[in-house]
């Protein structure tokens, strides 16, 4: 086994909270990552879960089901494990727009904490739920959307990218809900540039390496943790993508 194929153990240095849904947590090991790679998270007595890093040494977490409900109880000095960094990660050039909704900002933020990014548009349900908007207004041309028009933008981040010009961007990187990200492929199809979009899939993993194959997706049998997560528009447009998910048994949902 290679080195990031074995367990980590770290321990959290810092709990901050985001949101009232959303922690981020700061461990004490940097990480080699590229933007847009995951981890395993491996939480004790519960279950290992994938994650997209918010920073080389620290992950940002919604409170969803069973594992993110118990590393929500977790505090300074607990230890968790990471496995990692798995996937592709994206992989930009040129001018480069960003778009990240809810929890998808996560992997976009490394990207434009890098310097990689000219004009995000982040979107959440209200305000409250907005993470890390600060940080990238002092290193982007930040546009914010909610869906209650609590701030910014009263709508979806949709709604900002057809205020723009798309083919003035040479890459779009993209991580949200998938209706969110299927809108916005349309949008680059529509305009032929579906091939400039980079979109981060989500699906269930149980290894990360690309050996169970739990995370394949329709019809080239590609698998999320290993070829992906970050996909172009063109390989994805005629894939499941947005039209299911698969289960811990491969059944699709």
């Amino acid at each position: 086994m290679t080195e990031e194929h074995m367990p980590a153990v770290v321990t959290i240095t810092k709990v901050i909270d985001e949101t009232p849904t959303i922690k981020t947590f700061v461990f004490d090991e940097l990480f080699n990552i590229r933007p847009g790679q995951f981890c395993m998270v491996w939480v004790p007595g519960v279950d290992e879960i994938p994650m997209a890093f918010s920073a080389a040494n620290a992950i940002t977490v919604m409170k969803v089901g069973d594992a993110t409900a118990a590393l929500f109880t977790l505090k300074e000095g607990d230890k968790i494990g990471i496995r990692g960094p798995f996937g592709n990660g994206f992989f930009p050039t040129g001018k480069v727009l960003a778009i990240g909704g809810g929890i998808g900002v996560t992997p976009l933020f490394t990207l434009a904490a890098g310097g990689e990014v000219d004009t995000f548009i982040l979107g959440a349900r209200t305000a409250e739920e907005l993470v890390f908007a600060d940080e990238l207004a002092n290193v982007t041309d930040l546009k914010i959307a909610t869906d209650d028009g609590t701030r910014g933008y009263h709508g979806f981040v949709t709604g900002i990218l057809d205020q723009l010009d798309a083919t003035e961007y040479d890459t779009i990187c993209v991580c949200g809900p998938e209706m969110m990200m299927k809108g916005i492929l349309d949008r680059l199809i529509a305009r032929g540039i579906e091939s400039r979009g980079q979109f981060s899939l989500h699906r269930y993993m149980k290894c990360g390496v690309g050996v169970c194959g739990s995370c394949c997706i329709d019809h080239e049998g590609l698998r999320v943790c290993r070829d992906g997560p970050v996909f172009t528009g063109d390989i994805i447009r005629n894939s499941e993508f947005a039209h299911h998910h698969r289960g811990p048994s491969g059944r699709k949902e």
